[in-house]
């Protein structure tokens, strides 16, 4: 009796730590979008209420009508997708190889891989600003999209070399004695196993390069990021056309995340290796 009691409380105690957190999570949002169709008077006022009166497309208006909001969101877009595409072609394979090394060089590659996350991307990102200008990589999406390659590529190196290890060298083994080479191994055998992990990376990855800031902000100098949007919008004490800006950088993030969410499966591994 005691231990169905223990239980019940469990899960009531579970299922209010779970909503207070979803709640802790959803209400700044809540907040933005409210804010965003809000009227002047209902927001600007000493005890604003929870739920919203007054709904108004003013600001929406203001936003979508001035002309900067398709080509942030394009660019946004295009260097989050590519960095990602890029990520994921370069790291996999090398990830892969890593996996498969002993486990003294497999832990000194990891703590390479966490060294190069120590370097503050502010005193990155002024020499290479410097570096690109040569180059002529300024305000382009391919100088942007190497600069988010710097601090992604060991991001998602660390993600998939935890992956590809889970899986086991059976797999690799009986793949060869069926005839099939190390790329078709991996490509045909390894990959679609290890797709979960791959998803997960490149779903971070994504939102990382989505919400990137300091590059932006330094190799960005005529058409911006949506990032730098609600910036320069922050800095004009617009905070109506703010929070609409802010509502259009979270819709792509919650499009992803339900696109992706069907690879976040905790057994994705089962059944991989039979006998």
């Amino acid at each position: 009796m005691k231990t169905k009691s223990n239980k019940l409380l469990y899960k009531i105690g579970f299922a209010v730590i779970l909503a207070v957190l979803c709640a802790y999570m959803i209400i700044p949002i809540y907040i933005i979008i409210k804010v965003s169709f809000g009227t002047t008077e209902e927001i600007m006022t000493q005890h604003p209420t929870l739920l919203p009166h007054k709904i108004t497309l003013e600001h929406w208006v203001d936003v979508l009508t001035s002309g900067n909001v398709i080509a942030p969101l394009a660019k946004s877009f295009i260097v989050a997708t590519a960095t990602t595409i890029v990520s994921i072609v370069i790291v996999s394979p090398a990830a892969y190889a890593i996996s498969r090394l002993s486990r003294k060089v497999k832990l000194a590659f990891v703590m390479i891989l966490f060294f190069t996350k120590m370097f503050p991307t502010v005193g990155i990102a002024l020499p290479i600003s410097v570096r690109f200008l040569k180059w002529n990589l300024m305000d382009t999406n391919i100088g942007l999209i190497l600069a988010h390659l710097i601090g992604q590529l060991p991001f998602m190196a660390w993600i998939l070399v935890s992956t590809f290890s889970g899986i086991p060298k059976d797999l690799d083994e009986a793949a060869y004695i069926d005839g099939a080479g190390k790329f078709s191994t991996l490509l045909r055998v390894i990959f679609p196993v290890a797709a979960q992990g791959i998803a997960v990376a490149g779903m971070y990855v994504w939102l990382n390069s989505w919400n990137e800031f300091t590059y932006a902000l330094y190799l960005s100098l005529s058409t911006k990021t949506l990032p730098l949007m609600v910036y320069y919008y922050i800095n004009r004490g617009g905070m109506f056309q703010t929070a609409a800006y802010a509502t259009i950088l979270a819709i792509p993030v919650i499009i992803v995340t339900f696109i992706l969410q069907r690879y976040l499966k905790s057994d994705y591994l089962s059944g991989a290796v039979k006998g």
